[in-house]
């Protein structure tokens, strides 16, 4: 019988894999699945790492639920669009082994396991205007999951993240959202919300907790109860201390777990998927740019995501990509102070799309295309903010609150004083008090108000093109006209919410080839040790070029790691 704790200071197995996030138990459950003996250790009190607070989408280009819906494109198609994104930084022999495992790992979980998916057929890349672009059907999103079915392991996951939810019910991307942002414009969205939220209330009075996942949560559930079913011990507080190594090859690690110190030892392999360094302040002070003292940064992973897994390949050999165009995922992101005292951070993803809205630095100009992508944004402002902060405001009517909301800060029916009290929104009548009390360049907010307004009013924005791509107009609102992205800001009260440079996790990690094995300096694989997710170097070499580049490749080289590891090289 499996137990999900030690007995001894020494435990055997054949695959340890450290973290438990998407990537981490794709390695483990693959694994197991593969016949091997699984151990998954995770240094925090839950499972599920930045993977459970985030929208959980994955980017996988010709996957098997695009098929089924007549989707069909091969791989030749997002290799160019990769091609042309990456550039100098397109790396052959990774991007190939990723666009060939990745519609192959989603058949995979389909068939063998509990993880489910549903499509985002109608989510296009990024960039619309690059060579092999994809209009839809290359993304797809762990299906909602009934937490009834396991709730005790429930109790060991880690709970939707607190800034986007809503009294803890996670809102799920896609028709769902849409119907929370349109329940007060229609009657169907209304009776969809009304259902949703009274069912949340009763799971609240029953469990004390959401019980209907999706997103991020979802599929760290659906994972979990997978690594479960076929035998993966589960073992959370047990922080991985230091790698065990015997002739150059890495043999295990040693973990502080509630019994004490245990030396686990792998017969096959050691995966490192603790996460990345989001929150490692020394490793942000040294790699991310205008950081100079490591704290000017707003990250969404939790604490727990600091380095861990980049430090113990260190320790074996292995080599950290300080070369990427970006180190880091970049996310706007507003800081929110909680009636708790508790702090938090709320990632700038839905409204910046939406018509009514710009995005200005503190010399009050706008700086970027506000409906690209949340990386896109952050990255326009890193480049040009003046000054020593980086910081910009997103700037928006009362009425524009009321409908879609402003950060933290929800649409109507819920209260926006709250907020304003707090300081969390800036007020003003009038745009020069608005920009005032932000501390922005009255003058030049006016100004660029002005020359916006008198485009916008025909949906245009010729300075930067906002509403002109498929992507842009998925952000938007489908029920506004001619533009779904672009509309005047001219009745006051004015609204503004201090944006600053966050991130969804990093790019910089260790180098490994196809098969995710960590690499030397000799660029040579490092025996018994491989890395997935963002302990693993971003195989986009620093770019973002569609939503769910992290989680695609993340779940992907754990299914290549775990079936390398199991010694499996021919596909179904």
């Amino acid at each position: 019988m499996a137990i999900d704790s030690p007995t001894s200071s020494r435990v055997d197995c054949d695959v340890l894999v450290i973290g438990s996030g998407a990537a981490g138990l794709s390695a483990a459950v693959t694994a197991a699945w593969h016949g091997q003996k699984v151990i998954v250790v995770e240094k925090d009190a839950v499972f599920g790492g930045a993977t459970a607070w985030s929208g959980g989408w994955m980017w996988v280009p010709c996957n098997p639920l695009a098929q089924r819906a007549g989707i069909i494109e091969d791989r030749s198609q997002p290799r160019t669009y990769l091609q042309h994104e990456l550039g100098e930084r397109f790396d052959a022999p990774l991007i190939d082994a990723f666009l060939e495992a990745a519609p192959r790992m989603v058949s995979f979980f389909e068939r063998h396991t509990a993880l489910q998916f549903s499509d985002g057929n109608g989510i296009a890349d990024i960039h619309g205007r690059t060579p092999g672009a994809g209009t839809g059907g290359r993304s797809v999103i762990a299906a909602p999951y009934d937490a009834r079915k396991d709730a005790k392991l429930l109790k060991r996951l880690r709970k939707t993240m607190r800034e986007t939810s809503f009294m803890g019910m996670p809102i799920m991307a896609g028709k769902d959202l849409t119907a929370f942002l349109t329940l007060t414009r229609s009657w169907r969205s209304l009776l969809h919300v009304s259902r949703r939220f009274c069912r949340h209330l009763l799971d609240l009075a029953l469990h004390g907790r959401a019980m209907q996942l999706v997103n991020g949560v979802a599929l760290v559930a659906r994972l979990a109860k997978s690594a479960q079913d076929l035998g993966v011990l589960l073992w959370e507080s047990a922080p991985a201390k230091r790698l065990l190594q015997e002739q150059g090859r890495v043999t295990g690690a040693v973990v502080e777990s509630a019994r004490g110190t245990v030396s686990i030892y792998a017969r096959k392999a050691v995966v490192l998927a603790a996460g990345g360094f989001a929150n490692d302040i020394e490793r942000r002070k040294a790699l991310f740019p205008r950081t100079p003292t490591g704290h000017e940064h707003l990250a969404l992973p939790p604490l727990g995501a600091n380095g861990d897994g980049l430090r113990l390949g260190e320790s074996a050999g292995g080599q950290v990509a300080d070369d990427l165009h970006s180190p880091v995922a970049w996310a706007p992101v507003s800081r929110i102070s909680h009636q708790d005292g508790s702090t938090g951070h709320f990632p700038h993803i839905i409204e910046r799309g939406k018509p009514g809205i710009i995005g200005v630095l503190a010399n009050g100009k706008r700086f970027v295309n506000e409906a690209d992508g949340y990386y896109d944004y952050v990255s326009a402002m890193v480049a040009q903010a003046p000054g020593e902060k980086v910081e910009s405001w997103l700037i928006c009517s009362h009425a524009f609150q009321r409908r879609y909301g402003l950060g933290m800060s929800r649409p109507f029916p819920l209260p926006v004083q709250p907020f304003i009290r707090s300081g969390y929104l800036k007020t003003g009548h009038t745009i020069e008090a608005l920009a005032t009390a932000c501390g922005i360049d009255p003058q030049g907010l006016s100004a660029t108000l002005a020359e916006y307004n008198r485009h916008a009013r025909n949906g245009e924005d010729p300075l930067f093109g906002r509403g002109s791509t498929l992507y842009n107009r998925k952000q938007g609102d489908a029920l506004h006209g001619p533009n779904p992205c672009v509309a005047p800001i001219e009745q006051g009260p004015f609204y503004a919410v201090k944006v600053e440079p966050g991130c969804f996790g990093t790019f910089a990690g260790l180098k490994t080839n196809e098969h995710a094995q960590v690499l030397d300096s000799q660029r040579q694989p490092i025996g018994g040790l491989y890395a997935v997710g963002t302990d693993m170097a971003s195989i986009m070499g620093g770019f973002y070029p569609a939503g769910g580049i992290n989680l695609g490749p993340a779940a992907t080289f754990g299914y290549i790691a775990g079936r390398h590891i199991a010694g499996v090289t021919e596909y179904e």
